[in-house]
């Protein structure tokens, strides 16, 4: 921010030869001072905002071009890498708004190609640079390889970056989206650079809704509309793609709360998104606890832990067998599978429980009588009182 040191700069030389201060006087500080005390420090890298949209046309590159031109208008340095305008009348009129700093010509193999110059970019030294299709390969000759890579330098230089990628070009979702579309993806990016963008846009638009923009031209040229109709933007395709992006959004938005509460020590649950636990032992019942967990996550579309205790002592080679029996069952079914070590199952599993802010827990109970009866009990009231609010489930088994 400018603000800072531009104030120091312009306080009267003055100041510097006036007699020592009262120390009630030092109290007393000039608006100049006080905001330069709130001023953030200068950062350390660029901002990076990135507009995820789950096909072409939902909006991607108009919302980021729309998100440019209002930081421009409140002042800012803005300018354009690169934007795809596609023939796409309503993105060009934006594009046209905004200065666009002149693309680097490559020869390649006799063809001259145009890649976005970010020497040129670096040199200009923008606060902001849009840059379009981050997942887009540069052509051989380029600085880098990829775009998202440029992206990565323009960051390091302490340059804010617009972008715009779809779902589709996720590395590990590449595979997904070929089995329900049949398109082969070829121009992927990494998942973690999803994680490296300081703030996540999912630009979303109904399938019937993308549908009749791509019938009325908007997207492609007329010439396409019905091959694109019959293949990529069949309406089951769209409705699977749209998931895709969500989830991916929500798990974006799940980690950001995760670590916003772990900075914040914030101990108690928050039950944003259920999460639920399960505690396995070594016996063969627990199999029939862990189908009975995995159904109630189905049901409520939750996060489902298998979590084992391993209290010292318990090392009998034949219940290490079942155990492992078990925990390969609960990872079929979709669990993450936790194994903690303590001296107290109860303590063991309501720590974690607190670490990881679930929300449900799951316990098993053979109908036994006598001294292990009240041991279990025990065990459960020393759980209750150690685990932060949540919800506890008593499966009643059958003893072997």
């Amino acid at each position: 921010m400018p603000g800072g040191d531009s104030l120091a700069h312009t306080k009267d030389s003055s100041v510097a030869f006036q007699p020592p201060l009262s120390e009630n006087s030092r109290m007393a500080k000039t608006p100049e001072q006080r905001l330069a005390e709130v001023s953030p420090a200068e950062k350390s890298k660029g901002i990076f905002k990135l507009f995820l949209g789950y096909a072409p046309g939902v909006g991607k590159s108009y919302n980021m071009l729309s998100e440019a031109i209002r930081r421009h208008s409140r002042g800012e340095d803005v300018v354009i890498g690169i934007v795809e305008t596609h023939g796409r009348k309503g993105v060009s009129e934006l594009a046209c708004q905004l200065e666009a700093v002149p693309r680097r010509k490559i020869d390649y193999k006799g063809t001259l190609f145009e890649e976005m110059d970010i020497d040129a970019i670096l040199a200009r030294k923008p606060l902001v640079a849009v840059v379009d299709e981050l997942a887009h390969t540069n052509i051989p000759g380029s600085k880098h390889r990829k775009r998202y890579e440029d992206v990565l330098e323009l960051l390091d230089a302490k340059i804010d970056v617009l972008s715009a990628v779809n779902i589709q070009h996720v590395e590990s979702l590449a595979p997904t989206v070929r089995a329900i579309t049949g398109v082969v993806v070829r121009e992927t990016l990494p998942d973690w650079i999803l994680q490296v963008a300081t703030e996540t846009v999912m630009v979303d638009l109904t399938p019937e809704a993308l549908q009749k923009r791509m019938q009325r031209g908007d997207i492609y040229g007329q010439e396409k509309v019905e091959q694109a109709l019959t293949n990529f933007f069949r309406r089951g395709n769209l409705i699977a793609l749209r998931e895709l992006a969500l989830r991916q959004v929500a798990e974006q938005v799940d980690r950001s709360l995760e670590s916003y509460m772990d900075q914040k020590e914030i101990q108690a649950t928050w039950p944003v998104r259920e999460r639920i636990a399960v505690c396995i032992g070594t016996s063969a019942r627990a199999q029939y606890l862990i189908a009975r967990a995995a159904r109630m996550a189905r049901r409520m579309d939750a996060e489902l832990y298998a979590v084992h205790v391993t209290v010292d002592g318990d090392d009998d080679p034949g219940e290490q067998k079942t155990l492992e029996a078990n925990l390969e069952l609960a990872e079929s079914l979709g669990a993450k599978v936790v194994r903690l070590k303590g001296s107290s199952i109860a303590h063991s599993t309501a720590a974690f429980t607190r670490e990881k802010h679930v929300t449900q827990v799951i316990f098993g109970r053979t109908a036994v009588e006598g001294w292990r009866s009240v041991n279990y009990l025990r065990q459960m009231y020393k759980f209750l009182h150690d685990a932060p609010a949540v919800d506890v489930h008593i499966v009643t088994q059958e003893p072997d």
